[in-house]
């Protein structure tokens, strides 16, 4: 049953129509020529606007809310919200709606950079809990419960009045590392404080035994998935779920009102609810498929010199609570003993080898398996790391590295200034947001007040939050992951050399 995807094809399949109304296209009469050729006509045929038959988003009766209801249903979700926006609306909806200004959000200093912009939009004050760092890895890991517990200790002690509006974690992080959630919702339970998780790259862990049990199935109670990452919708489409009791349903709906587009394409629609159909009845073998592949993957990679896979092995071993768990289907390789960036990395793959990773970083690169994952893709990864630790193509040219006099990233200072940036907080981010502010250069920045939100992208972490003081750590870091060639976004001046701070801040 696929009661939006059956609708949309009726509506396209209709002959005859004169169609007076949005997209100007016209059921492809229109189309752009370049992109039919691309794509044909059946995107723009499928490509209509709020008809009665289709139903409205914001005020679902017909099939967009039997496919939300199907969703909630085979999620474990009491109700379900399709998302147009990316999980990243539906972060900021989440905190919206558990959060009104002047509440605390206690959330996870390594959440996504929608949760910072959340705090802009809704005014809430943050009380940062720090995830576990992988000081050899370079990575940030999960949450430990007890540090939750030791943060709503610490908000009553400053303040018994203090309205706590929600805790926010990532689980899994972009790495594949999932917190243990069932702890963590237990306490904020017994604060009275929903719990919301960003499970953007767990919308798979529903559908197979291996996987860690899902947010849901550990008592969250907002969970936000980007159902098109591991399983198949489209781009850009993701679905929020709510369980409990908890959580202001109304006002949920209000706020994802206003965060999304009035003109919600159904063809991302209709991809939530053609992936959610396929993953309740094909999904388990298609990632038992992928479970092995990625296993092999592992195997192999493993047997190269110089080459090592993160695993919860190596986590645990380091005496961390921060970490249950890791997605067998993500593959974290580091390059220390390589002696290359994983932006290097990223280039030879790409370039020589067609191989395309998910997420490169100084040092290391990771790797998404999916349901679309085959056996030559896997044969093709491996085959590129013997070359690549063979020392085949050290003098392959680098076209990212934007300085050439860049250090190693093994000798990169700072390189925890995750850890070091969640200093004091001077202003809440809406306050230094909407600051009068000033750019000067980066030297006399350090240990001003931030009013712009810069991150690496991907994984989407901040470094520097409008209304923290900025430190040298963190900049140092930003510099390095730009001249290596990284991405860096939200920064009003992308070569690093200035910042925006808050002019009359202290």
């Amino acid at each position: 049953m696929v009661p939006l995807v059956d609708t949309l094809a009726a509506c396209a399949s209709q002959e005859g129509v004169a169609s007076f109304h949005f997209p100007g296209h016209r059921r492809g009469n229109a189309a752009p020529p370049s992109l039919a050729r691309l794509l044909g006509l059946a995107p723009f045929t499928h490509d209509l606007p709020e008809l009665p038959e289709l139903d409205n988003l914001f005020a679902p009766e017909g099939v967009i809310s039997q496919a939300q209801s199907c969703a909630a249903s085979v999620f474990g979700a009491d109700s379900t919200f399709f998302l147009v926006n990316g999980s990243t609306c539906g972060i900021q909806a989440a905190i919206m709606a558990t959060c009104p200004p002047g509440h605390t959000l206690i959330l996870a200093r390594n959440c996504h950079f929608s949760a910072f912009s959340g705090l802009v939009l809704s005014g809430a004050k943050p009380l940062y809990v720090m995830p576990g760092y992988d000081l050899e890895w370079d990575i940030a890991h999960g949450i430990d419960p007890e540090d939750v517990e030791k943060a709503f200790v610490d908000v009553r002690r400053q303040d018994e009045h203090a309205k706590i509006g929600a805790l926010l974690i990532t689980s899994p992080t972009y790495h594949g590392v999932s917190s243990d959630v069932k702890r963590i919702a237990d306490i904020c339970h017994k604060y009275g404080v929903p719990l919301i998780v960003d499970e953007a790259h767990g919308a798979h862990f529903q559908f197979h035994d291996e996987f860690p049990k899902s947010a849901l199935q550990q008592d969250a109670d907002i969970v936000i998935q980007s159902t098109h990452k591991v399983l198949s919708s489209l781009t850009q489409s993701a679905m929020l779920h709510v369980r409990g009791n908890m959580i202001d349903s109304a006002l949920l709906r209000k706020c994802l009102q206003t965060l999304q587009s009035s003109s919600p394409n159904y063809l991302l629609l209709a991809s939530l609810d053609a992936s959610r159909e396929h993953a309740s009845t094909s999904a388990r073998a298609a990632l038992s498929t992928a479970l092995q592949l990625a296993e092999e993957a592992r195997k192999l990679l493993v047997q190269i010199k110089g080459v090592e896979v993160l695993s919860i092995k190596d986590i645990q071993d380091k005496g961390s609570n921060c970490a249950k768990s890791v997605d067998p289907l993500r593959i974290t390789v580091s390059l220390r003993e390589i002696g290359l960036s994983g932006f290097e990395v990223d280039d030879i793959l790409r370039l020589k080898y067609q191989v395309i990773a998910e997420l490169p970083s100084l040092q290391s690169i990771t790797f998404a398996v999916s349901l679309g994952t085959t056996h030559d893709d896997i044969n093709s990864l491996v085959a590129a790391f013997r070359a690549i630790a063979k020392g085949e193509l050290l003098g392959f040219p680098n076209t990212r590295r934007k300085k050439q006099d860049n250090p190693s990233p093994s000798f990169v200072p700072g390189m925890d200034a995750l850890s070091i940036s969640m200093q004091s907080r001077i202003l809440t981010p809406r306050e230094a947001y909407f600051a009068a502010s000033e750019r000067i250069h980066a030297e006399a920045a350090c240990g001003r007040v931030c009013s712009e939100l810069v991150c690496p992208y991907p994984p989407g972490i901040p470094l520097l939050v409008p209304g923290e003081r900025i430190c040298r750590e963190a900049v140092d870091v930003l510099k390095a992951i730009y001249g290596h060639g990284g991405y860096v976004t939200g920064a009003s001046d992308n070569s690093m050399e200035t910042f925006l701070v808050c002019k009359d801040a202290p």
